[in-house]
């Protein structure tokens, strides 16, 4: 389970991104989402976006629920801000405080036209020099935050793409590919989905090895984009991974105001 729980950890903080508006009209848009592990609700996420005249805000919250809880455990804060300019999302700063049980590691990120200027870790991690793979300069240009990286404008292509994500720590591609379109409901609608094909490439800023790693990077994941009925953009309603104790799947329950 404790595999499963930092797949959903990932997954929550990277994949349930939630919408902002692109034109040039402040709105606020909320989402909310549930985790489930083999059909058992293991965890809640919820998501706060709010855009200004220039710029915007993304606040993010996860915990643990259910039969997870009762193991152990594990909930996070996260935010971004910064700037729109021509229907295009530029991060200035991305934060995540990642708590399990008593122990919490803050990172903090800080960018400008894409490119990181500094990271900061506290407590820093351990690694080993031999089997971690470290973060080079040319690994942090042109990048997104997992925030800001799964927001597209209606006018962009959502799949096929490829994300270059980091958050803090890892360099990672999410590459996506088109898979068609289906429906989801969403509370008491059904809404119109565009399917993604998802395929996670770890860059750097990896312990070389891993088990959870070398699964993530052959698992056969989802994501599912919706337009928002609020604002003119496609955002995730869904995500599957399949993870050796069953699918881990995050559902939109909602998504607009």
């Amino acid at each position: 389970m404790t595999s499963a729980l930092r797949s959903a950890s990932f997954l929550a903080l990277l994949f349930v991104a939630p919408a902002v508006a692109l034109a040039q009209t402040p709105g606020r848009h909320v989402t909310d989402y549930a985790i489930t592990l083999a059909g058992f609700t293991i965890a809640t996420a919820s998501f706060n976006t709010v855009l200004k005249e220039t710029d915007y805000s993304v606040t993010g919250r996860f915990r643990t629920a259910g039969i997870a809880g009762l193991i152990t455990t594990i909930s996070g804060e996260t935010s971004t801000e910064g700037q729109v300019s021509k229907g295009q999302l530029t991060s200035s700063e991305y934060r995540l405080v990642y708590r399990r049980g008593e122990r919490a590691r803050v990172y903090d990120v800080k960018m400008r036209n894409g490119n990181v200027t500094s990271t900061t870790i506290e407590p820093p991690p351990r690694r080993s020099p031999e089997t971690w793979v470290a973060v080079r300069d040319a690994d942090l240009r042109r990048v997104v935050d997992p925030l800001s990286g799964l927001m597209i404008p209606a006018s962009g292509k959502v799949c096929p793409t490829t994300l270059p994500v980091y958050d803090g720590e890892t360099r990672m591609d999410i590459v996506l590919t088109d898979k068609g379109t289906k429906t989801i409901a969403i509370g008491k609608r059904r809404v119109d989905a565009l399917v993604c094909g998802a395929r996670y490439v770890p860059k750097a800023g990896f312990k070389r090895g891993r088990k959870d790693i070398e699964y993530l990077k052959a698992a056969a994941m989802e994501i599912w984009f919706a337009k928002s009925d609020v604002v003119d953009l496609y955002a995730p309603v869904y995500a599957r991974i399949p993870t050796k104790t069953g699918n881990l799947v995050i559902t939109a329950t909602r998504f607009g105001k």
